[in-house]
């Protein structure tokens, strides 16, 4: 009996391995270079989905490890997926092949997360197209202007809540992640929605939009679970159903849109806020939009304005870390302030050409997303410059590893070094557009890319005009990001002391 027992035991675990790894030689049969050692179950991903290794570092070692190839293989779990290497093929997925690799391959479940599943990074077909259309037209430069308004007052609550934390002292330390998610939550709340967002009264912390961001982006062990299932191993997640956007924030969100709409649609008072836009569109149009998109989009609105501050931290650790970038910065804000009578204008912050550099340099060596996923929608073949060809079948994941390209010696001079000349108008032409990618390219290009660096230049413009920036000891350099963390997040946060110029 016991010898039966054994037996069956060991029947099901052999078999049990040969289901686990019944794919680990599907880049072998067709050619193409892989990583060797698939775990059964877990293929390449274990330090992943563990949380000891970032995806960055993660992404950044198959990389290096494969310099000098087109691309190579790994296994997601049991799924095959390719990781392409150099510059051209990420233009031909991105751009050039597009019609193929058309799809990002988070996949939202309407029917567990609504709303989430509106936002135009997931979308795709006919309705990312009617998302892209409207949020394009509301991100033009007319409409920018408008949206500016309420920035601006904006930088003046953040100029007065400095001024408070500086008011007996000669210097204050702020974490700037946390100070910045402050501005950029209560721009998307101004700029959003025409509303007070308390983002800078603790008294009523509960109620805030940024209390309403961190639970979305803060790193906790539950954000840390779910970007993993969303991001990593979303066949899992099809069986658990783990909401994005919690209930809590969907019904904010659903009573908040619906009443200002309404609002919008029956007193028609101009007002700078997306919303008023979207009302304004519909009555161009003609036609009442759907309210549970409306609200998607909206939401994804405020994702996408509040998640800059991410992007803000980085630049205010940079500056602070270099004096001498800092002041030349500071310079050229002086100036053309001083052009527009210490006014914050549309057309002041384009003129701003070297806080463009010191922004392009920052995301460069800290980017928003480290790694972009397509699926291919159509089965195409990529050619390498070293031979390879894949015949990349329909439904497979091609990964972009935008964090390795853009530290990438052979694209980069010194690319550990922080230069923002690098960016300027005459070098600016040799760089390799498709190892720059902080806002992706091609036809998906981020929509809201204009909207994110109005609302950084005219905060950080504040700043530099009136503050010093200086790193403090408790800031751990070198820089460690949190492992499982949803956007670039270092250990120990980013401390900065202001002073008063």
């Amino acid at each position: 009996m016991t010898v039966v027992l054994v037996s069956l035991i060991l029947g099901a675990l052999i078999a049990l391995y040969f289901y686990l790894t019944r794919n680990y030689k599907y880049w072998q049969n067709r050619g193409v270079p892989c990583m060797d050692g698939p775990l059964p179950g877990f293929g390449h991903m274990l330090s992943v989905i563990c949380m000891k290794t970032n995806l960055g570092d993660f992404c950044y070692n198959i990389y290096k490890n494969n310099k000098g190839r087109s691309m190579i293989g790994i296994y997601q779990l049991t799924s095959p997926s390719l990781m392409i290497i150099e510059p051209e093929l990420v233009k031909t997925v991105l751009k050039t092949n597009f019609s193929s690799f058309f799809e990002n391959t988070i996949n939202i479940d309407y029917e567990v997360d609504p709303l989430a599943s509106y936002h135009p990074f997931v979308l795709s077909g006919e309705k990312w197209q009617n998302s892209r259309k409207r949020l394009t037209w509301a991100f033009s430069n007319t409409r920018l202007k408008i949206l500016l308004k309420s920035v601006k007052q904006v930088c003046a609550t953040l100029e007065k809540y400095i001024d408070g934390k500086l008011s007996n002292v000669t210097k204050t330390e702020f974490e700037l992640k946390s100070l910045f998610s402050r501005y950029t939550a209560q721009v998307v709340a101004a700029a959003g929605f025409g509303v007070d967002g308390h983002c800078f009264d603790d008294e009523k912390k509960e109620m805030s939009f940024r209390e309403i961001g961190e639970s979305i982006f803060e790193p906790s062990t539950r954000n840390k679970i779910m970007f993993a299932l969303v991001f990593l191993i979303p066949s899992l997640n099809k069986i658990i159903k783990m909401r994005v956007i919690s209930k809590r924030v969907e019904h904010f969100f659903r009573t908040l849109v619906a009443d200002l709409m309404e609002q919008r649609r029956r007193d028609g008072i101009p007002r700078a806020d997306f919303l008023h836009l979207m009302a304004e569109r519909e009555r161009a149009e003609g036609d009442k939009f759907d309210t549970e998109m409306l609200t998607g989009q909206a939401m994804s609105f405020f994702i996408g304005g509040y998640e800059t501050s991410t992007v803000m931290s980085f630049i205010g650790f940079h500056l602070a870390s270099h004096p001498k970038i800092q002041e030349k910065l500071r310079e050229e804000v002086v100036t053309v302030l001083d052009r527009y009578d210490g006014e914050i204008t549309y057309e002041g912050l384009k003129e701003m050409t070297y806080m463009d550099q010191v922004f392009n340099e920052s995301m460069r060596i800290v980017p928003a997303g480290v790694l972009m996923k397509k699926r291919c929608t159509q089965e195409t073949e990529l050619k390498g410059s070293d031979g390879v060809v894949c015949r990349v079948q329909t439904g497979t994941e091609v990964l972009i590893p935008v964090q390795a390209l853009q530290n990438d010696p052979q694209y980069w001079e010194n690319p550990d070094e922080y230069n923002p000349e690098r960016f300027n108008p005459d070098r600016k032409r040799s760089i390799e557009t498709f190892a720059f990618l902080p806002f992706s390219e091609g036809p998906r290009f981020c929509v809201g890319m204009r909207m994110a660096q109005l609302q950084m230049k005219a905060g950080l413009a504040i700043i530099l005009r009136k503050y010093s920036m200086e790193l403090s000891p408790r800031t751990q350099i070198p820089l460690k990001m949190i492992p499982g963390a949803i956007l670039s997040t270092p250990k120990g946060g980013l401390w900065i002391y202001f002073r008063h110029l």
